[in-house]
């Protein structure tokens, strides 16, 4: 038989309301009492009933992120690292974590929707947030807690955590320049995400800077994977020019990007450049290693969790809005480390 509170209670000789009320951090409980209570409930192997307390508290003591995915299989290290941090974090703070897939388009609200009318978690994660971004009106409209990983267009007067993605691609700039790279090539993630905006605009910036112009023909839209970046990649290296550099908007891309340079025959580092986003665990064991962006993803992650815990706790998180240096990781895909 599992151990129950009155089981506590005939041990340290309390009142079951006494020991219910140390159990919960009451203030009006002494400290020597509440540690009593503690040690007991542990040598007794107390567990204590989450689903009643959650009906108590009205809550689910849950945090729901929808991983906007399209197709059947969702691979991605970069989230896989981001869930890690999000999950040990809520977790830690005694929370349980929904993840769900739904691609984006008309079923995706439906998919918020019913978890803020069901009631079924307490506050949000939006990931990939895009330029003008549905999801954030609707629980803002909803009034339901959320917190982002990045930001959008227009008024920014929400909780988030983003990587300076223009800074980081003028380092990647500023960077190929330093080799002597003169033609340059550019596969961007999907453009309706605002990440994508702004890593386009720093590597725009980054080659103006060296009176480089980034030509519209040397830009093709990715899909943020390797398959993708092998296939656009691939088109630009069968040019009859082929560019110096193709800076890659994501790890996956690049890699892709690499593995179409290498089946050309290709020296990648020497032949041709080319350079990531993200510093996903896979970029430095590739061959060559890949250069890259590294932005602390697990961290990230935990941060959300920090700040949306607060908004659900009825306080306002501090910081509540953070935005992340990236740092240039120099390794053998460019030619230099």
């Amino acid at each position: 038989m599992p151990a129950t509170i009155k089981d506590i209670a005939e041990r340290t000789g309390k009142s079951v309301t006494t020991v219910s009320r140390a159990l919960h951090g009451y203030d009006d409980v002494s400290a020597q009492t509440k540690a009593l209570v503690r040690q007991v409930a542990e040598e007794l192997g107390y567990e204590p009933n989450r689903l009643a307390q959650r009906l108590q508290k009205q809550r689910s003591d849950t945090i729901g992120l929808i991983l906007p995915t399209f197709g059947p299989r969702f691979s991605d290290p970069f989230f896989s690292e981001f869930l890690a941090g999000v999950g040990n974090r809520a977790a830690r703070d005694g929370f349980d974590l929904l993840v769900s897939t739904q691609a984006p388009g008309p079923n995706e609200l439906q998919a918020y929707r019913r978890k803020v009318q069901g009631r079924q978690v307490d506050g949000f994660i939006i990931v990939r947030t895009r330029r003008q971004d549905e999801r954030i009106e609707y629980l803002r409209r909803a009034k339901a807690p959320f917190v982002a990983f990045g930001r959008t267009e227009g008024v920014l007067d929400f909780p988030f955590v983003d990587e300076d993605g223009v800074l980081g691609m003028r380092l990647v700039a500023d960077h190929l320049v330093s080799l002597g790279g003169r033609h340059f090539a550019y596969l961007t993630p999907p453009q309706e995400l605002m990440f994508a905006h702004y890593r386009l605009e720093g590597l725009r910036q980054g080659l103006l800077a060296h009176d480089i112009p980034l030509r519209p023909t040397d830009i093709i839209a990715g899909d943020l994977t390797q398959r993708g970046g092998f296939r656009d990649a691939g088109s630009l290296l069968d040019r009859a020019a082929r560019p110096q550099a193709i800076v890659a908007g994501n790890d996956l891309m690049a890699l892709g990007a690499m593995s179409a340079a290498q089946s050309r025959g290709l020296i990648v580092g020497q032949d041709i450049a080319i350079t990531g986003f993200d510093d996903i665990p896979m970029a430095e064991h590739s061959h060559p290693p890949l250069t890259t962006l590294h932005q602390p993803i697990y961290e990230i992650g935990a941060m959300l969790v920090d700040m949306l815990l607060a908004i659900i706790a009825g306080r306002v998180p501090q910081p509540s809005q953070v935005l992340l240096e990236p740092r240039l990781v120099v390794r053998r895909s460019c030619g230099a480390a």
